[in-house]
């Protein structure tokens, strides 16, 4: 049998087994060298979960568009087996994304196992789960006209409701988590390809994102930090216009009693707790900063907060998700 034809029934195999697979180059487009002592690289994997209608399909195409080989709906029993076939590839599959959803409930309670499996074996893994609101989630099976998959005879609330239990603890041990609540298509790519786009992996990444209390907490906030003890500049006439982006807003804020050292404080406490994220393998993390409305105090202060992250070489992303919603 030709290699062609070797590929081809491969292929079809892995249709009869349920599992799709997409592949792209391997990024720099060279194969990833074996190790020190002659054995084959293990590859490095990302596992893309969470509630269906959240964006799973959409980063997966992203990461296959940076050079991932894309798995999905693989069961969780076979990953250590496709890692394991990606070792005997010579280097040509050297990232792996395994797209692990609902769909393959039957197998979800491996999960576990499989994972226990990896960090048995050194296999660098991380776990991106996708979330959304039960409203959003709604929106969208409702726009396309299709039934949750758990939701069985009962309403779309009833499956989202099961899905969320479902992968609690998931969610849980997630290395990154986004919330496309808020999100379109293309924002979802933004942050895959900030997450992932780069030829190397920084020690840890920082989200820093300003948002107003009154529109209600992110969903995939790591840390809180509450700026209201400081005085509101929207009591100030002059002030009320512009946003924490302005110098004015900003001097306002950090002027203030207790300003200055808090972020003073505040920055010393971030690098205690990014020095244990770092030993507990988690290479992201979302620091929400509000204030009531998400534009003056809040702003200012995830500025200010994410130059202390760079100058201390963190890699850092800043969001503001309510400034301009007013």
């Amino acid at each position: 049998m030709s290699s062609d034809d070797q590929d081809q029934e491969q292929q079809h195999q892995q249709e009869r087994d349920g599992a799709h697979v997409s592949t792209g180059s391997t990024g720099n487009g060279t194969p990833a060298e074996a190790t020190a002592g002659g054995e084959p690289a293990i590859p490095e994997l990302v596992i893309i979960s969470g509630m269906s209608g959240a964006g799973r399909s959409t980063a997966a195409k992203c990461l296959e568009d940076l050079g991932w080989f894309v798995v999905d709906n693989l069961p969780p029993a076979l990953i250590p087996t496709m890692v394991e076939l990606g070792a005997r590839s010579q280097g040509n599959v050297a990232r792996i994304a395994v797209v692990v959803d609902v769909r393959g409930r039957r197998f979800f309670d491996n999960l576990r196992e499989s994972l226990a499996d990896l960090e048995a074996k050194h296999v660098t893994r991380r776990i991106v789960f996708l979330e959304s609101s039960d409203d959003a989630l709604v929106r969208r099976f409702e726009s396309v006209r299709r039934p949750h998959p758990l939701q069985g005879d009962g309403r779309i609330v009833d499956g989202i409701a099961a899905e969320r239990d479902l992968l609690r603890e998931l969610r849980g041990d997630a290395d990154l988590v986004i919330d496309t609540s808020s999100l379109n298509v293309h924002e979802l790519r933004a942050k895959m390809d900030a997450q992932f786009a780069g030829d190397e992996e920084p020690e840890l990444r920082a989200t820093v994102m300003s948002f107003g209390f009154k529109y209600g907490l992110p969903v995939d906030a790591d840390l809180v930090v509450d700026m209201r003890f400081l005085p509101n500049p929207h009591w100030v006439p002059e002030l009320r216009p512009f946003t924490g982006l302005n110098e004015e807003v900003s001097n306002y804020v950090f002027n203030q009693p207790g300003a200055k050292e808090f972020i003073d404080r505040y920055t010393e406490l971030l690098q205690l707790i990014a020095a244990g994220y770092r030993r507990e393998g988690k290479r992201y993390v979302t620091i929400a900063v509000g204030c009531t409305g998400g534009k003056h105090r809040s702003v200012a202060t995830s500025e200010k907060l994410a130059k202390r992250l760079a100058a201390a070489g963190v890699e850092t992303v800043i969001v503001h998700r309510d400034m301009g919603r007013e």
